[in-house]
């Protein structure tokens, strides 16, 4: 059995819907395995930490934020001079509406992918808008990973491993915005890219106030 065609993991049910399937084609499509499973991980881990918090998202909204959270790393974007995750927010808002979902559930979307790096403000969200930073924070930072089962944590990594992911997800979040420094000014971002590169010059928010065009 594909992974992609598996529908339950850990007692989350991945939605056997029109739309989740072509979401997974489209992203499956789009992005390397390292993507791709940590995407998939996302969902999972930001479900599985919905029902510790009783919170009951809309699956099917959350699986398509959490499998575009990260598509504006991927090549096709490599021109871009946005925020990546504006660019993954932007692609998951058009699919959704060339799929029939209305404005105020692609809204969602687009905010729970614009925001996956901005922590203390999703999580007074709706619930597919902080799931899917929670997610992300399980799978890449390990918050709230102690708070889940052991059980359910090997289910989801038997399912979509993650081998030498610390390395590799800084790798591929370098490698998808060295080409846009200014686009990580004012998030954790700017981190990534000091990482590799130690010429790499930060904006100064305090010089920004400073120095600017006021006269006083």
């Amino acid at each position: 059995m594909s992974i992609e065609s598996i529908h339950s993991v850990a007692g989350i049910t991945i939605p056997d819907s029109a739309l989740v399937r072509e979401a997974t084609d489209f992203i499956r499509d789009a992005e390397d395995d390292l993507l791709f499973d940590h995407s998939r991980r996302v969902y999972l881990f930001g479900a599985l930490r919905g029902q510790r918090l009783g919170v009951a998202p809309d699956l099917e909204l959350l699986y398509v934020a959490a499998m575009f959270h990260d598509l504006g790393l991927t090549e096709r974007y490599r021109t871009s001079q946005l925020r990546f995750e504006v660019d993954g927010a932007n692609a998951a808002r058009d699919f959704l509406l060339q799929h029939g979902v209305d404005e105020a559930d692609a809204r969602k979307v687009w905010l729970g992918i614009a925001l996956h790096t901005t922590p203390g403000v999703p999580q007074f969200l709706e619930p597919e808008i902080a799931l899917v930073n929670a997610g992300v924070e399980t799978d890449v930072i390990g918050l709230g990973r102690d708070e889940l089962a052991p059980e359910a944590i090997a289910a989801v990594t038997a399912a979509h491993p993650r081998p030498d992911f610390k390395n590799r997800i800084l790798a591929a979040f370098n490698d998808g915005m060295k080409h846009r420094p200014d686009s990580t000014f004012g998030t954790m971002n700017d981190d990534v890219l000091a990482h590799f590169d130690p010429t790499f010059q930060r904006q100064d928010f305090v010089a920004l106030i400073v120095n600017n065009s006021w006269p006083e």
